[in-house]
């Protein structure tokens, strides 16, 4: 008996399973060919972006205008055949089709010429797109109303004179129907679906800008994407989870910023308990450490500031109870040095930290003291408990904020593998000496790296699946708060958060969060080889892709480190940021032919985009070009055709040898 007889016999359930899909020997070697084909297409384009922050209207152009690689083509195309102004407006209509026509409908005086020419230019702009993919590819992206016409329209020109009247007749006819104006939108979107093939967000859409919820909303129609859960991510997660220190630490930080478009539009987050319970506790404090920070062009009547501050301040204190309950609860996190409450002296107004006794900014405390001669009391009070029992319910009956945490575990973990390319939100716990800190998870388990790694992303799914055990669930849910805070959490690995301390106290130096060793070592590209390594990442190019700490660019930060192997790509999204930054965000794209990093500079708005035809400013940086160009072959992709097509030549051997018979 030959071996591949003997291997046929082990896999024969197999077989006939794919046999069903390629009933006869045609259909198989029809497929194989197909797959070997589509093996020597170039790779298609991936899109990296980190820390987006609620930046909606900013990380909507960037998809439409694929971080300017639209333009760099409409370009090359017209590049001395139209003009600047012209290739401007063309991209304007790319990016947001609807509104731009309404425009030139009302400006223009000779529309039918206007709707000639732009759909030939669409249909050439769509055709270089398009030029990577297979026609089955395209064809599933066509909108079904047009798919023919797009279709014919892509696969003939009006150069060949035999097409000519065809073409040209199509064309007459798409807008003496009156659906021209249909027929560009439809095209404008595929050009925008097509420009990426897989974008990859590694980590914090949540926080600090207004439109968290509006991005999630776009990505529930994208068509291939996947994220690393950030540590602002899993912040929100936990809340809908149930953690209540999540959900106090996600109202304080959406106060702090004055930003509640995401709680209170986005998720139906009922505030009005935590206001009137505010007003009535803090109504004659003057709260002056918990006035909102205002982002330039942002103001606030001065009733709002104040109601603001009192509610920051008030849900502040009462993350502090909350999180004491947790970090009591679970003495193995060894983070009872947290509860600074329980540190103050509040006749004195000081915070004993270690030996040392610090100055505070204020010390009013009406649910911790509530009298000159009363001893300090660190539970939540009734109405604290009332509060929260309203706030906690609130969060787990927004229908919406659940449908997008159940996107982000459908379509993320803690980590990823991609083309040779490791990512992961913020860090991987080292040793002092670099090799991978050993990490204890639910009853005492450690482990480290990968593994560390695998094990969160069970444990997270754990919090939100009925049939988890109570025990484990629990401590799940709990979990959350360790994953924002913790010293050896992959999502913060800094020694504290100094939350209490920047409220708090007046000693700056008390403020110091230090990093852990991943973000001390990893300019050292034996460190980051050796994480390459312990991931099972292979290839002569391979690299770590992180995000979560800011790169200073106008300091000089370069954020290619560790020789090209680690790329950090948090240029600050977010306005919060762009002041740190003196950007406003990269894209780190990889084409057939390399990586380029983008840098962008701020947004303004959709609104000037269609009118005065304003982009993003993008500057790009070569960071590492391919000997070749790069085909399906060499991506993670090409791995799985590989295997298909090894399948399917083992079914063509079943088939011929009479293992299998052909369904004619």
């Amino acid at each position: 008996m030959t071996k591949e007889s003997v291997t046929l016999r082990r896999d024969m359930h197999y077989l006939q399973l794919l046999s069903n899909s390629f009933p006869t020997v045609a259909a198989a070697s029809t497929e194989i060919i197909n797959l070997e084909a589509i093996l020597n297409l170039p790779k298609g384009t991936e899109h990296f972006l980190a820390d987006l922050h609620g930046e909606s209207e900013a990380f909507q152009h960037v998809l439409k205008n694929a971080s300017g690689n639209i333009k760099r083509k409409v370009g090359e195309l017209f590049a001395g055949d139209i003009r600047d102004k012209e290739q401007r407006e063309l991209c304007t209509l790319i990016y947001y089709p609807e509104q731009k026509i309404e425009l030139i409908k009302a400006a223009e005086s000779d529309l039918e010429d206007w709707y000639h020419i732009t759909i030939h230019r669409l249909v050439a702009v769509c055709r270089d797109v398009s030029s990577k993919y297979t026609r089955s590819k395209v064809r599933k992206s066509l909108p079904p109303d047009f798919s023919y016409i797009i279709e014919e329209l892509l696969h003939e020109r009006t150069d060949d004179t035999d097409k000519a009247a065809y073409v040209t007749v199509i064309v007459d006819t798409i807008i003496s129907t009156g659906r021209a104006d249909d027929f560009i939108i439809a095209l404008c979107h595929v050009i925008q679906r097509l420009a990426i093939d897989q974008l990859h967000i590694l980590g914090d859409i949540f926080d600090r800008g207004p439109g968290a919820h509006i991005i999630l909303d776009t990505m529930r129609h994208y068509h291939s994407w996947d994220i690393q859960w950030g540590n602002h991510d899993i912040l929100w997660m936990g809340a809908a989870a149930g953690n209540d220190a999540c959900i106090c630490n996600v109202l304080r930080l959406s106060l702090r910023y004055a930003n509640l478009a995401t709680l209170e539009e986005g998720y139906g987050i009922n505030l009005v308990p935590l206001a009137t319970f505010a007003m009535e506790t803090y109504g004659d404090d003057p709260c002056k450490e918990f006035k909102p920070k205002l982002l330039k062009g942002s103001h606030l009547d001065e009733k709002t500031m104040r109601l603001t501050a009192l509610m920051h301040k008030a849900i502040t204190v009462i993350q502090f109870k909350t999180e004491a309950t947790i970090f009591k609860r679970r003495t193995e996190w060894a983070m009872q040095d947290r509860c600074l409450l329980e540190a103050i002296d509040y006749a004195h107004a000081t915070c004993t930290i270690g030996n040392t006794a610090y100055p505070m900014t204020s010390c009013l405390f009406p649910t911790i003291v509530s009298g000159p001669d009363c001893q300090p009391t660190f539970e939540l009070t009734p109405e604290e408990t009332q509060l929260m029992e309203k706030l906690h319910h609130s969060f787990q009956v927004s229908e919406k904020l659940h449908k997008h945490v159940k996107m982000l575990l459908s379509h993320g973990c803690m980590y990823n593998i991609s083309n040779h390319n490791l990512l992961f939100h913020a860090s991987c716990p080292l040793n002092a000496d670099g090799s991978l800190k050993s990490v204890a998870l639910y009853h005492g388990e450690h482990y480290s790296g990968m593994e560390l790694m695998t094990r969160l992303g069970m444990l997270i799914r754990s919090a939100f699946n009925s049939d988890t055990e109570p025990e484990l669930r629990q401590y799940a849910i709990d979990y959350f708060l360790y994953l924002w805070c913790g010293k050896d959490s992959p999502l913060f690995d800094k020694s504290k958060m100094a939350t209490f301390e920047r409220y708090f106290l007046t000693d700056c130096e008390t403020y110091k969060e230090e990093k852990g060793y991943y973000f001390q070592l990893r300019d050292s590209e034996e460190v980051c080889d050796r994480i390459l390594d312990a991931f099972g990442v292979a290839g002569p190019n391979r690299h770590i892709i992180n995000g979560h700490v800011p790169v200073h660019a106008s300091k000089g930060e370069n954020p290619i480190k560790a020789n090209g192997k680690l790329m950090v790509i948090d240029g600050g999204f977010s306005e919060a940021y762009h002041s740190e930054t003196g950007i406003a965000g990269y894209t780190l794209v990889y084409h057939s032919r390399g990586f380029q990093l983008v840098q962008h500079e701020p947004f303004t708005s959709a609104s000037d985009a269609i009118r005065k035809g304003s982009d993003i400013k993008s500057t790009t940086q070569l960071v590492e070009l391919s000997t070749h160009r790069m085909h399906v072959a060499d991506t993670d992709k090409g791995d799985e055709l590989r295997a298909q097509i090894d399948d399917l030549r083992q079914l063509l051997y079943a088939y011929r040898h009479g293992f299998v018979k052909e369904k004619k």
